[in-house]
């Protein structure tokens, strides 16, 4: 397994998985919108995004979106996207883009790592806290969608 930051020269690898993450969620595909989007995000350094790829093909993305803590007055890191092609899951692919994150947030001084998933991906949730993030009971989290 190789794992790279995607860059304006590779971003082409990761679209058609941002597009398939995107159907997973309910999206029409949209493979020219999804390209705009990841242009964007880069060209505005708004997000960092790493690729794993099996055997030279690309198989798993995942997506950090930068924040603050106020009170660290520290960067945060919000990771928003995470995608594995099924024929490449339980290898390891998950885990192994988590942990790059992690040394990411580790170089970068971050005040922490979060994230939310649903509460019916439990398979997800064990990845989760088997490297270490923990249920924030502490806090609500309140939305409003427009």
């Amino acid at each position: 397994m190789e794992i790279c930051t995607v860059t304006l020269a590779t971003v082409g690898d990761v679209v058609p998985l941002f597009n398939a993450y995107r159907e997973f969620y309910g999206q029409q595909s949209d493979l020219k919108g999804a390209e705009y989007f990841l242009m964007e995000r880069l060209n505005k350094q708004e997000s960092v995004i790493f690729l794993a790829y099996l055997d030279e093909q690309p198989v798993s993305f995942i997506q950090l979106f930068p924040i603050f803590s106020s009170v660290a007055m520290k960067k945060a890191f919000i990771l928003n996207d995470l995608f594995v092609v099924e024929h490449a899951r339980k290898q390891g692919v998950a885990q192994s883009l988590i942990e790059q994150c992690y040394s990411y947030c580790l170089q970068n001084d971050a005040r922490y790592i979060g994230l939310e998933t649903a509460i019916d991906n439990v398979r997800a949730q064990k990845l989760y806290e088997k490297l270490g993030m923990k249920k924030d009971d502490g806090v609500f989290h309140y939305i409003k969608y427009w």
